[in-house]
């Protein structure tokens, strides 16, 4: 490994600078490293982050010291596997003893701009406070991951995404000014905003956008009920974050050929923001890990050690230019599998070929078997004769788990032929032969956010 350098830390970077219209990197040296120069690289930053929250943050000193570790003692990345993981009931907790945000905060009070934070449906909220320059760098790292898929100055950008404590739609914007782009906050979440996302869409004519892809889909729904083919929109890009859509191939084709353009799945966790840290480029062969920004390991769910290339795994995050409140190898919920294979792009970052494969939060033990809802989804999407929207909805009637997946039917037919070719290939992809339920087309509930599909009654009684 190459020695690692005395660099400044957190980075500064240059906002005027900008790559000429037809450079295929932002930044060529970084992206196109040597593993090893990007080792030494990744180092450098952690112990600088390290040394940080070392001086500031009570909740990392006290558990590296129970550890036996300090910052001196990360000398290759082989010691950072030493560190203690931490997780999101951590912040949680932490964050309740040491009101408003955690004794995770290195920076004062008076430098914080701007706050964000979890919905809290799954627990208490978490509070995200970000600084001035942490901002920027965000805005920095955004920018040079929306050039890897196609986004130039000359493009104008929909961002269809609720703006709230979610980070994912200031994410967007932040990286989109950065960028040159032009930026159209429409926003969602306001009855009646998806018809007019439709009109504006049309009027406007931007070449990208961004959301979910569960709402990408009810503004095509809508459009078509308008009498109004998606394509007439002129979008060339359309980004995603929030859900598992973009990364289901199903899904990913059904909204390539509604809208004409192309569908990069982004996004790792509102934590760890720049969230856009793990990203497809513009030839879709997976989601990059950019790990020069936030440096990504892939561990054991079992074991908590490190896996291979070519292994599947649980990725956990260390934000490496992040001052604020720095997440230092933050346990994610997702399952993942990693390869160093060479990319068409030519940047030489490992990548998640099948982007995430299931959010391990939201997998379902039914009967014995794991069942992720986004294989569930894949498998619907590839029938024409169903809708886009479904419910999973899981019940114990007596001793056994019952699966029924109710899905929307926009094509007459043979139902039964129909139920019986989706069970078929639900039992190939999970494992379990649910039973299959069909409802008229348009009549289950839509979301302008991330899409909730599950009904678990097995608690109910």
């Amino acid at each position: 490994m190459i020695a690692a350098q005395r660099r400044p830390w957190p980075p500064a970077y240059d906002r005027s600078y900008r790559p000429a219209d037809d450079a295929p990197y932002w930044d060529r040296a970084r992206e196109t490293m040597s593993a090893d120069e990007r080792a030494a690289l990744i180092l450098a930053k952690i112990q600088g982050v390290m040394a940080w929250a070392w001086e500031r943050a009570p909740f990392y000193r006290t558990r590296w010291q129970a550890a036996g570790l300090e910052p001196g003692d990360v000398k290759s990345l082989d010691d950072f596997a030493r560190v203690p993981t931490i997780t999101k009931a951590d912040l949680r907790a932490d964050q309740a003893a040491n009101p408003p945000f955690g004794s995770y905060l290195c920076v004062e009070r008076s430098e914080i701009v701007r706050v964000h934070g979890t919905s809290g449906t799954s627990g208490r909220p978490t509070a995200f406070a970000w600084s001035g320059d942490d901002y920027e760098r965000i805005a920095e790292a955004h920018a040079r991951i929306m050039w890897s898929f196609g986004l130039r100055p000359s493009d104008t950008v929909f961002i269809g995404s609720i703006f709230s404590l979610y980070v994912g739609s200031w994410g967007a914007l932040a990286g989109v000014e950065r960028l040159g782009a032009a930026a159209f906050p429409f926003g969602a979440g306001v009855p009646g905003m998806t018809l007019q996302a439709v009109s504006w869409l049309r009027q406007m004519r931007p070449s990208a956008f961004y959301g979910t892809p569960s709402y990408a889909l009810r503004i095509a729904e809508t459009a078509r009920a308008e009498g109004i083919d998606p394509r007439e929109f002129g979008l060339r890009i359309m980004f995603f974050s929030g859900e598992p859509g973009a990364g289901i191939q199903a899904t990913k084709r059904i909204i390539e050929e509604t809208f004409g353009a192309i569908c990069i799945d982004s996004g790792s966790m509102g934590e760890v923001t720049p969230w856009m840290n793990i990203t497809e480029c513009e030839h879709r062969t997976g989601m990059h890990l950019w790990q020069d920004i936030v440096y990504a390991e892939v561990l054991d769910r079992r074991t908590m050690l490190p896996v291979p290339y070519g292994s599947a795994g649980i990725p956990v995050y260390t934000q490496l230019e992040r001052r604020t409140q720095p997440m230092i190898r933050l346990v994610s919920g997702d399952l993942a599998e990693w390869t160093d294979a060479p990319c068409p792009c030519g940047r030489t970052y490992p990548r998640f070929p099948r982007g995430i494969i299931g959010r391990i939060d939201d997998m379902l033990v039914v009967r014995g078997e794991n069942v992720y809802p986004s294989a569930i989804e894949d498998v619907l999407h590839t029938f024409d004769e169903l809708g886009t929207e479904f419910e999973i909805v899981i019940t114990r009637p007596q001793a056994l788990d019952e699966l029924t997946v109710v899905a929307e039917l926009v094509a007459p037919g043979d139902e039964d032929d129909l139920r019986a070719r989706i069970v078929a290939r639900m039992k190939r992809q999970i494992g379990i032969r649910p039973a299959i339920e069909f409802a008229p087309a348009g009549s289950l509930r839509r979301t302008d956010l991330k899409s909730r599909r599950v009904r678990d009654e097995r608690n109910a009684r």
